[in-house]
């Protein structure tokens, strides 16, 4: 084993923060098309009139009085990509009309599906009265009425079965499982149950509540599901179900023998010591170098056996407790443990009749079954993904991970599961998921190719996670004579062939992975691949005997490794926050010198965004996550503060970090080259119901941005700036002042998702100048929508900062330690 590294706890920063009010001003808009209104109004009416009335004509044919529909859903088209619909006016909390859902043609064209209730329909047709009525017109524009609505309208009718689909392609024919998602609403569940009742169709006992949506699931056929749209099943969209289904060379004598000795060389962790709990299918518990770190009351399942009868589970088991086993192994040094094992097995056995279960359901149950029954700090590993149609969109699965995340309790029974109230910043969870693994088919032109066009899956586009992609270190070709003509495709430091990427996510969504970990090489003749060959793989624990010793690779690897090291930081740091330790991991990362070369290569913003959704932010360096040098001072900062108040959600306040800044260390560096870092983390409250997906605000729950201060900025210009950028952003304009030119990402590129990172290259004299950070809110869904039950909470957030120079007689450390009054003691960590 390396010999341990020495270092510096890093520095925890309290009460050196201010609050700041500002005002911001509204603005922006969309453009209006000009249009003749008579003619333009007129038409309109008609034609919402007319699909109301072909609405009540389909009614007719729902024969129980009580199961038939009580509004018509009409769709409202758009008439170009640049005059976008005023959503927000289609939408009514008294429940008049409601917005189901957005949807957009390839060429931008938007429309909305919307939900008008009987007793209001007169009221929704005056929309259009108003605007050709000259007696309402605005008296100071001049402008009709609801122009804005109703000018950038383009036709009306009534919505169709196939309005309300959201998955890529055609919906398909013959029986199928249908993702019914519902407007909450009392009841709502029991209708869905009467109609596939009345309808002969199959119909899930599971479901799963959101804050926004009800999911349930039934099985019929396209053509027969139509008659929905005329019942009152609070329909809002369809999606296509996907659901959970079953997935050396040495001797055994000669591993038994190594396992034996590693055995005696091991000290577990306490009972109580922070876990990775590995989401995946089972565990071999009793294996022997797994059994000591996982007790029987911490082997759990959601079917009926906890046993591992795949072998994925006891892999990652393996990696998640000790990394690649071959070194522990080889070593004659004692290992000294300081986290623990948890599993639950989410798959069913194979042939297993089950009731059909979402990625999503089972997920939250997983979650819930070792949190009630220990209480410890734990790392959630999810080294599974899924296929999934649209990157730049949340599935079910990924906004319950989020949901679950930012500490949303969970309500389990025999229905499934509900995602109950206000999310608990007490309560929130880290989880590590994996990026998804390529299709490799030989033989590649080139492999990155094939990486880059292959999207990450589902759920890695949740935003509160910590995506892992693959990279690898493994140059080692095998020693066999039948690989005397083979290669490896990936170079060291490189992106793992193995490994998606997020070049093709949506700009409005995180940018993905967040890190990469090693994940495995692929050999190559020319014409074939082998992508499971040892030495181009990771070795860890099998499920063939208590013994047995497998290897493993890809995304899902590296996602177990990234979980070790989660849970080594929580070990080390028991009062960091899951966002904290998300943000830390991040902060530690570097880039290899291939990535580094492509990092450096990208000079726009967009090529900026396709290297990073390459590689993230690199390799965690471990020792940098963990300790801070005397050259390396990490600070970390966990802050909360109410960002919306009143009955209007008006933004009122930011918040002011000065930092205990070693400003005359810094400027005796002179023209030293020195490099900044700041990580912001946090966790938001999904909204999963696909409304408004061109706002940037209709996901999220909240945003928040950070600014530093100019080296000539005096305190009050500084305030003025952040107010400045803030509104600009929130009139959807963009926010390019980044107080200079030094950062490598700028703020078009870091300010994706709810993990917003940059690195500052500059002087020491220059950065003498610049202690102050101000974190500031902008608007997401809980401003947006105005509700009550979201009024006047805090947020909370984990701020990282750290300084390094590249002399390493240079002593940042101690300045910055002497400032918060805190001890300089040196600690030992094994790498």
């Amino acid at each position: 084993m390396p010999d341990p590294v020495q270092g510096f706890p890093h520095l925890f920063v309290v009460d050196r923060v201010d609050t700041q009010d500002f005002v911001r001003k509204g603005g922006g808009g969309s453009k209006i098309r000009t249009v003749q209104r008579k003619s333009h109004g007129s038409r309109l009416l008609k034609e919402a009139a007319k699909a109301i009335a072909d609405s009540d004509q389909d009614r007719q044919g729902v024969d129980e009085e009580g199961l038939r529909s009580t509004g018509s859903v009409i769709l409202i088209e758009g008439a170009t990509a640049i005059h976008v619909l005023k959503i927000e006016s289609l939408d009514r909390a008294d429940g008049s009309w409601l917005l189901l859902n957005v949807g957009q043609r390839e060429d931008g064209v938007e429309s909305a599906a919307v939900w008008v209730s009987d007793r209001h329909r007169d009221r929704f047709l005056r929309i259009f009265e108003d605007y050709l009525d000259d007696s309402k017109n605005s008296k100071v524009k001049g402008l009709p009425k609801n122009n804005e609505l109703v000018s950038n309208m383009a036709r009306i009718r009534k919505a169709l079965l196939d309005d309300l689909w959201q998955s890529d392609g055609e919906p398909g024919s013959g029986d199928q499982w249908w993702e019914l998602w519902l407007r909450p609403s009392d009841g709502a569940e029991t209708v869905v149950r009467s109609v596939a009742n009345a309808m002969g169709w199959e119909v899930s006992a599971k479901r799963i509540q959101l804050v926004d949506r009800l999911v349930l699931w039934v099985r019929t056929s396209w053509t027969d599901l139509g008659i929905i749209m005329a019942t009152s099943a609070p329909i809002a969209e369809v999606r296509r179900a996907q659901f959970v289904d079953s997935l050396i060379d040495l001797s055994t004598e000669d591993q038994r023998v190594l396992i034996d000795d590693l055995m005696t060389r091991i000290s577990c962790a306490a009972p109580n010591a922070p876990a990775v709990c590995v989401l995946d299918t089972g565990t071999r518990r009793s294996h022997g170098l797994l059994s000591p770190s996982l007790a029987e009351g911490d082997w759990h399942s959601i079917t009926a056996s906890a046993a591992d009868g795949h072998g994925h589970g006891t892999r990652m088991a393996g990696l998640a407790l000790f990394g690649p086993v071959e070194a522990p192994l080889l070593s004659a040094e004692p290992i000294v443990l300081r986290h623990r094992l948890e599993s639950v097995k989410l798959y069913p056995e194979t042939g297993q009749a089950h009731d059909p279960a979402t990625y999503g359901l089972v997920t939250a149950q997983a979650v819930s079954i070792p949190e009630s029954t220990t209480t410890r700090l734990r790392v959630f590993c999810l080294p599974i993904s899924a296929p999934q149609e649209r990157s730049d969109r949340p599935s079910l699965w990924s906004a319950s991970l989020d949901a679950l995340a930012v500490g949303t309790d969970i309500g389990a029974d025999d229905h499934g599961i509900t995602l109950i109230g206000v999310p608990d910043p007490e309560a929130t969870r880290l989880f590590v998921v994996a990026a998804g693994n390529c299709d490799l088919q030989p033989p590649p032109t080139s492999y990155l190719d094939v990486c880059d066009t292959s999207r990450v899956e589902d759920p890695s586009q949740a935003w509160n996670c910590l995506v892992v992609g693959a990279s690898t270190s493994l140059d080692t070709l095998p020693t066999d004579p039948s690989f005397d003509e083979w290669t490896l495709l990936a170079s060291v430091g490189e992106l793992s062939p193995h490994s998606r990427t997020g070049l093709l996510i949506g700009a409005k969504w995180p940018v993905r992975p967040d890190i990469c970990m090693e994940g495995g090489n692929v050999l190559t003749n020319g014409t074939d691949l082998d992508a499971l060959h040892p030495s181009v793989s990771l070795l860890t624990t099998g499920r063939n005997n208590d013994a047995s010793l497998t290897t493993a690779n890809a995304t899902s690897a590296a996602t177990a490794l990234a979980s070790r090291l989660a849970a080594r930081v929580l070990a080390q740091y028991p009062s960091y926050w899951p966002e904290t330790v998300r943000g830390l991991i991040v902060h530690g990362a570097e880039w290899t010198e291939p990535m580094r070369a492509a990092i450096k290569a990208a000079t726009k913003v967009q090529d900026k965004r396709n290297a990073l959704g390459r590689y993230g932010w690199g390799i965690p360096n471990e020792a940098y996550v963990l300790t801070s040098a005397a050259n390396a001072v990490t600070m970390v900062v966990q802050d909360e503060f109410e960002p919306f108040s009143g009955p209007e959600y008006a933004m009122r306040q930011f918040r002011l970090h000065t930092l205990p800044w070693p400003k005359e260390d810094l400027q005796a560096l002179g023209a030293e080259d020195i490099q900044l870092r700041v990580t912001l983390s946090y966790f938001i409250e999904p909204s999963a119901a696909r409304r408004g997906w061109r706002d940037r605000y209709a996901y999220a729950s909240h945003l928040l941005r950070f600014e530093l201060r100019h080296s000539v900025e005096t305190t009050a210009e500084f305030v003025r700036r952040v107010g400045r950028s803030a509104a600009n952003e929130e009139s959807g304009k963009s926010s390019t002042d980044s107080g200079n030119d030094r950062w490598t990402m700028g703020p078009v590129t870091r300010n994706q998702g709810s993990l917003h990172q940059d690195i500052w290259d500059g002087s020491g004299a220059e950065l003498a100048e610049c202690g102050m950070l101000a974190i500031h809110p902008v608007g997401g869904w809980w401003k947006n929508s105005r509700r009550k039950d979201r009024q006047g909470l805090p947020v909370r957030y984990s701020l990282i900062v750290s300084l390094r120079s590249r002399r390493e007689d240079i002593d940042i450390y101690t300045p910055v330690a002497t400032q918060l009054k805190v001890p300089v003691q040196a600690i030992a960590i094994e790498i």
